[in-house]
């Protein structure tokens, strides 16, 4: 799983990337701080299965504060994007393919007002004209994919009478499009798959848009909530996008996150509280103050809630522990070393398969470590399982 952040110059996605992942990128002031792409390992946040048991997990990846488990996901943040990123404009084509392997994506949205459309400084700008040129320049940049090759490949398809969902699929599979993404938006579009060549410029738009919607979830992370304007901007676009839209202070969880990390205070990402640890001069003090200010009123930065609604709420995965029913260690005494993340509808025959080929192929049945029942291969796994393969 990989998930991509986007946004225009200067609202903050670099800030959001560092605070996620605690990688040194460059945070600056000014359009296109960020050149080449950056990737690393961001967290999702949920209770840690060995504490219903009294101990304590001891991941092998990722890591565990105080009964959570923090479960490791790719995180990319990509250049900004502007106006016109879909024809080149900016950095964009070179970034925008950077973003074809993700499975949703971040929009980052600067709600200050004080940047405009490409990063430069302004007053009173409208927060919501980010997310439409955003929006467009993505179904832009899918449309242009499409119509690359749309002329050979549809005549192809009426020619060789091929399946029209299963060869777009392959056609397209490095957007990670699928059989079921093609279906729904021929659907939604209603258009005639028998003869794509004569769809029009407008049908094969409408087609981009709809399979960029379904393949390329996306979140807002309406961010700078702390500026003088930032609540305000937030009350205007809240109800007006249908997608989900939280409130962020991406600086405020860099600042945690760091003064956590140096053993200033004891941080818990995604909690709107945290404990001082060590005697702070006046700097600190009013910094920490202004932060816990923020946090206290939306009760969290909300880096660690867009992070969490992204992979579990809108792509759906499952968090899953591979785990004894006898005993939660392994060979080595480490209590519950792995949690991995499985996509939805996922199966105990899945997880068995993505511990390893032979378990998967050796499947009997799984036992669920907290009622100790066996469940059979097509069990359906739920967020927070801890299962043990059994095999022949």
């Amino acid at each position: 799983m990989l998930i991509g952040l986007v946004g225009k110059p200067n609202a903050g996605k670099s800030t959001f990337f560092k605070a996620a992942t605690l990688i040194d990128v460059l945070i600056a002031n000014y359009p296109f701080a960020t050149i080449k792409a950056n990737r690393g390992i961001a967290y999702v946040k949920i209770k840690d299965l060995a504490a219903e048991f009294g101990k304590v997990s001891n991941p092998r990846e990722g890591y565990v504060r105080q009964g959570w488990r923090f479960v490791p996901f790719e995180l990319i943040d990509v250049a900004g994007l502007v106006q016109g990123a879909s024809e080149g404009k900016g950095l964009g084509n070179e970034f925008l393919n950077d973003l074809s392997a993700a499975d949703a994506f971040i929009h980052v949205v600067d709600m200050s007002g004080e940047f405009d459309g490409e990063g430069k400084p302004t007053e009173n700008y409208l927060s919501e004209r980010d997310i439409e040129i955003i929006e467009n320049e993505l179904d832009k940049w899918y449309l242009g994919i499409l119509k690359k090759v749309w002329e050979s490949f549809s005549r192809s398809l009426e020619m060789q009478k091929k399946k029209f969902e299963e060869s777009v699929a392959k056609q397209f599979s490095g957007l990670k499009v699928t059989q079921e993404d093609v279906r729904y938006a021929v659907q939604k579009c209603g258009l005639n798959v028998d003869k794509p060549s004569n769809w029009s410029i407008s049908d094969l738009g409408m087609f981009a848009q709809m399979l960029r919607k379904n393949t390329k979830k996306m979140i807002i992370a309406a961010n700078k909530i702390d500026r003088p304007r930032g609540e305000e901007n937030f009350e205007m676009i809240k109800n007006k996008f249908n997608y989900p839209i939280i409130p962020c202070f991406a600086d405020g969880e860099l600042a945690l996150r760091e003064a956590d990390k140096t053993d200033i205070i004891n941080y818990i990402p995604g909690e709107k509280i945290f404990e001082i640890k060590k005697d702070l001069n006046d700097k600190q003090e009013n910094a920490l103050g202004g932060i816990k200010k923020i946090i206290e009123k939306f009760n969290s930065t909300g880096i660690q809630d867009v992070l969490n609604k992204v992979v579990f709420d809108i792509l759906k995965y499952v968090a899953v522990y591979p785990a004894g029913s006898t005993k939660l260690t392994d060979s080595k005494g480490n209590v519950l070393p792995d949690c991995f993340l499985m996509p939805p509808g996922s199966t105990a025959l899945d997880f068995a398969f993505r511990l390893h080929t032979d378990i998967g192929k050796n499947f009997v049945k799984a036992i669920d470590v907290r009622t100790k029942k066996a469940v059979g291969k097509d069990y359906v796994i739920k967020n927070g399982d801890g299962l043990e393969i059994m095999t022949k």
